[in-house]
């Protein structure tokens, strides 16, 4: 019994190597080449802003105490946006709190001479010009001692007697827009923008209406690129949404990004009152940088790549088996997929492609 077990394991590993040792036919699908399109494109990485996006700014310094907006709201130019309460500060109460005083002081000499100048004139004792000069000089102290006590109010409470309505204290939006972000809270120092600081953003509104796509191409690219080129635009959060646009700027200078020279590109977006885009989406732009109609085509995957020469196995027999024939043609434009061929073939042709598995 033992033997016919090793007898028969002989026997099939003989058989099995004998199998293995005999050459296999290979075998292969076949194509024909086909009229069609292609277009070499490339995508822009970028994302979605508003064209006008406005930080708005308190004219004075403070503590905000009232804020009207919230993220999402849509305001109008003129609305108010927030109200500060103003804290004096020392040195300048200090130095209207002065003038105020001297002001006054001028007032009550100017009221003391022109009174006396008064009775005098109905004496007929002075002439009318001398009385005329102090009724003057007295109007005119008057004026002062009013614009002095109203710096004060102005620097204690931020608003002038005169232009209450349009109080500093009041922060309004200077465009019509969506508000997009409040970075402040009631109770948040605030401080006005001048030379030495930029100030504290209260609100940022963009108009909605009216966006663009901002990306950056790479320098091997951006010379295809020019302005008023067409380009679609997807939007990863949208996966159904797409949307043309129009290249607008293109950057005269690149920028280096992780060793990469890049360009900034603009293009805007034509609005759709559909979809609902939100400011900052991560989106890409896909630009068409050549295209050739009506063309022989075949899968790039079945052509030979041999230094500047390409060449794909054309069938020139089937009897009694296929026979394929290693041919040069000379290809155009490829789309990464489907290949141009200018010559070497045509439409009749008969080409090897991916080998069959048994």
């Amino acid at each position: 019994m033992l033997w016919l077990v090793i007898s028969l394991l002989f026997v099939g590993t003989f058989v099995f190597l004998y199998l293995n040792s005999q050459p296999k036919q290979s075998s292969y699908e076949t194509l024909k080449p086909t009229m069609g399109v292609i277009e070499r494109t490339t995508v822009l990485t970028g994302k979605i802003e508003p064209r006008d996006e406005i930080q708005i700014k308190p004219q004075i310094s403070g503590i905000v105490t009232q804020i009207n907006v919230e993220p999402g709201d849509m305001v109008k130019e003129g609305d108010v946006i927030a109200v500060i309460k103003v804290i004096p500060e020392a040195s300048q109460l200090s130095s209207a709190e002065g003038r105020v005083n001297v002001a006054m002081i001028a007032f009550d000499d100017a009221r003391l001479k022109h009174e006396r100048n008064e009775m005098l004139y109905e004496k007929r004792v002075i002439s009318r010009e001398e009385y005329e000069n102090s009724k003057a000089a007295f109007d005119k102290a008057a004026e002062e001692l009013s614009s002095a006590r109203d710096a004060v109010n102005i620097v204690k409470q931020g608003v002038s007697r005169y232009n209450a309505s349009e109080a500093n204290t009041q922060v309004r939006a200077t465009i019509t827009g969506l508000v997009l972000d409040v970075p402040v809270k009631v109770g948040t120092s605030v401080i006005q923008a001048n030379t030495f600081n930029d100030g504290t953003t209260i609100a940022t509104v963009a108009d909605m209406n009216n966006l663009i796509f901002k990306g950056s191409a790479d320098e091997t690219e951006v010379g295809a690129l020019s302005t008023g080129m067409p380009v679609t635009i997807t939007v990863g959060a949208l996966p159904d949404y797409e949307s043309e646009a129009t290249i607008e700027y293109i950057s005269p200078k690149g920028t280096d990004v992780n060793g990469a020279n890049t360009f900034e590109i603009k293009a805007a977006i034509t609005p759709d009152s559909t979809v609902k885009l939100r400011a900052g989406y991560s989106a890409n732009a896909v630009v068409a940088l050549k295209r050739t109609e009506r063309v022989l085509q075949i899968p790039e995957s079945v052509v030979e790549f041999s230094g500047d020469s390409t060449f794909v196995y054309l069938l020139v027999d089937t009897i009694p088996e296929r026979v394929y024939r290693r041919v040069p043609v000379h290809t155009g434009l490829s789309d990464g997929i489907n290949i141009e061929v200018k010559s070497g073939i045509d439409s009749t042709s008969v080409i090897r492609a991916a080998e069959i598995k048994n």
